[in-house]
């Protein structure tokens, strides 16, 4: 368990303000947020690597914030494995030990588990130099799970793979999290791997925790207009608010429900607009005629871009799709917002 109450951090311009996260034992808690955001600063201050402002920082019921890295009980992988070139793989995983006084029956027996269980037996005499990004994931991994860590603390652990590999440590993670008694608490940029692993996530920008909760409730459900950007409604206006109706601009929408607050602006993901060169039955509501101002190339997909009186409304379609609707720019469309596909906050 982590409870962060209050936490201050200063660095230079930089400054963490008011943090403040509860994550349940053996919960998997994922960090997100643009660059620069204060992420890194975050997971090195709950590990005791950087000095704290004020605010306390609580692992498995007990004040550490004053405690060295050490006497946390956590365990740290960076993206760039921080492994010790010159020690081999055995070494590398036995490093840790001696500072948090597991004796040798212990230690040696928690190693033969880890390396069966990470498959890493074959390379203990290698050095890291010549192993592969999955390998040597692996091994920085067994090094952090070797202390038996209350709570593991991963920063961008994937970032560095290949697609093959990523999601075979995703994988790896994700059982070594239902195996073990420990929380885990994650960095990352990746949607798909939060939204794969995490319990609980949270949000963060220039130093302030924008939203926090279950994760499929910050994607479906954001609080803010930048929380909604970031977790990729790209359709986000100001409106306004009567019942289920809202006014955008020039248009009326029909929501699901009225809004149980009082928001001021609706999202609307691009995948969850609809584009048909047919219109829909007439008692289909929101649904427009628009025309196509960019079609621009996402790899998978295609981003159509439509403007509607002077709105520019952002929709994702897979590869096939614009063939068979044949999208050209300027070429008039309808399209259908979904009502239960609109978000209000």
């Amino acid at each position: 368990m982590i409870r962060v109450e209050n936490l201050e951090v200063h660095l230079g311009e930089f400054h963490l303000r008011d943090i403040r996260l509860t994550i349940p034992p053996n919960g998997f808690f994922v960090l997100m947020g643009p660059t620069g955001a204060g992420k890194t600063v975050l997971l090195e201050a709950i590990a005791g690597l950087i000095p704290v402002a004020g605010g306390t920082v609580h692992i498995n019921g007990k004040d550490v914030t004053a405690a060295t890295p050490e006497k946390r009980g956590v365990g740290i992988m960076y993206q760039d494995y921080a492994l010790f070139p010159h020690l081999t793989v055995r070494q590398n995983a036995f490093f840790g030990v001696r500072y948090h006084g597991v004796d040798r029956r212990t230690s040696s027996e928690r190693f033969k588990r880890l390396t069966e269980e990470l498959n890493i037996g074959h390379l203990l005499a290698r050095f890291p130099g010549t192993l592969s990004g999955g390998e040597l994931q692996r091994v920085a991994l067994a090094r952090a799970l070797m202390v038996e860590p209350a709570v593991i603390l991963l920063d961008e652990p994937l970032s560095a793979l290949d697609p093959v590999f990523r999601e075979e440590i995703r994988l790896l993670l994700k059982n070594l999290h239902n195996s073990t008694n420990t929380t885990f608490f994650m960095v990352t940029h990746d949607f798909a791997e939060a939204l794969s692993l995490a319990t609980q996530a949270a949000i963060i920008n220039n130093g302030v925790i924008e939203q926090t909760g279950c994760i499929l409730d910050i994607f479906q459900r954001p609080c803010s207009a930048f929380v909604a950007d970031f977790v990729g409604m790209k359709n986000i206006f100001p409106a306004e608010f009567n019942g289920s109706l809202s006014r955008v601009g020039d248009i009326t929408l029909k929501l699901s429900r009225p809004p149980l607050s009082a928001p001021r602006f609706i999202a609307i993901r691009p995948e969850d607009i609809i584009i048909s060169n047919v219109p829909p039955e007439p008692a289909v509501p929101n649904v427009f005629r628009g025309a196509v101002t960019a079609v621009i190339d996402q790899g998978f997909s295609y981003e159509i871009q439509l403007e509607l009186k002077k709105m520019t409304f952002r929709a994702m379609i897979p590869k096939g799709g614009l063939i068979g609707l044949g999208l050209e720019m300027g070429k008039p469309v309808h399209f259908h917002l979904r009502e239960e596909a609109i978000h209000t906050f």
